[in-house]
């Protein structure tokens, strides 16, 4: 599709948070004829007072909001204008059965339905190096990707509806406890006389060393929390990806344990920080 066509289907981003914000600021200065929605007014250039005004005219209506209660409320606004022609790509991180849940009351009105969850934050949503998880029809997904590319640098196909938001909520439970485990290392060596930036250099070297503890370590000991990816939002995943962990009759002590500090953290007033926050407990 060359760059003139893509002009001609123009986009909606519902939800201007930490990402939702960054992915329609990059695709405005791509030039994109792109309107935007937050439940919250943020005032942004071509931001419209209601989502289903928003989604008007749109061929792509990308949907990045915090949780499942707030997605079906949104699509629930949005169905009385929807129509054969527009795609619904949801980029949130959802439970599996509100994906399949908007999939269907998308696919009633004869639009179609994407499931797109990513992984990145802040940095890489504004570097437009977000990866998208993506699953659903894999023609329309390739109709898509010139769009999705303006704030992705990669696209993994998962397979049907569902299958991404799955490997989604799958790999934040890595995340989650190896932030957990991060934090307890850091404060187990630093009580006994480690220098922080010492241990740093260890974990680098290590075979345990990866693009995460790189990412987090360093601001964890310098007590930065500041939000890319939020202590209540990977609260919110750990509780989705243990409710499917319990459908297929599965122990997992891990994320449970790390859930459940999260929680307690989260009940703290740390909510809104970054998740490497788990580490403030030892501060």
């Amino acid at each position: 599709m060359s760059t003139v066509e893509l002009e001609k289907a123009p986009a909606a981003v519902l939800g201007l948070g930490i990402i939702g914000s960054r992915a329609y600021g990059r695709l405005r200065d791509a030039g994109w004829g792109v309107k935007a929605w937050n439940r919250t007014p943020k005032g942004l250039p071509g931001e419209v007072s209601s989502a289903l005004e928003a989604i008007e005219g749109a061929r792509w209506i990308s949907i990045y909001l915090k949780d499942s209660p707030a997605a079906r409320a949104t699509v629930e606004a949005i169905v009385p204008g929807l129509k054969p022609g527009m795609v619904v790509l949801n980029h949130s991180t959802l439970d599996v059965e509100t994906t399949r849940w908007i999939a269907a009351q998308v696919a009633a009105t004869g639009a179609d339905f994407l499931d797109v969850p990513f992984t990145g934050s802040k940095v890489a949503s504004e570097n437009g190096q977000l990866v998208y998880y993506t699953s659903g029809d894999p023609a329309l997904l390739a109709e898509v990707e010139p769009y999705l590319r303006v704030t992705a640098k990669d696209l993994i196909p998962c397979g049907e509806v569902g299958a991404a938001t799955i490997v989604k909520l799958a790999t934040n439970l890595i995340s989650a406890c190896t932030v957990q485990a991060l934090a307890e290392a850091l404060a187990v060596a630093t009580a006994h006389g480690i220098s922080a930036e010492n241990f740093i250099g260890a974990v680098s070297k290590n075979a345990c060393a990866s693009v995460l503890s790189g990412m987090k370590l360093p601001t964890m000991a310098g007590g930065d929390f500041d939000t890319h990816f939020s202590l209540g939002n990977m609260e919110k995943d750990s509780r989705y990806v243990r409710a499917l962990a319990a459908e297929a009759g599965l122990e997992t002590p891990a994320i449970d344990a790390v859930s459940a500090r999260m929680s307690a953290l989260c009940a703290d007033g740390l909510a809104d920080l970054d998740y490497s926050a788990l580490a403030k407990a030892y501060q």
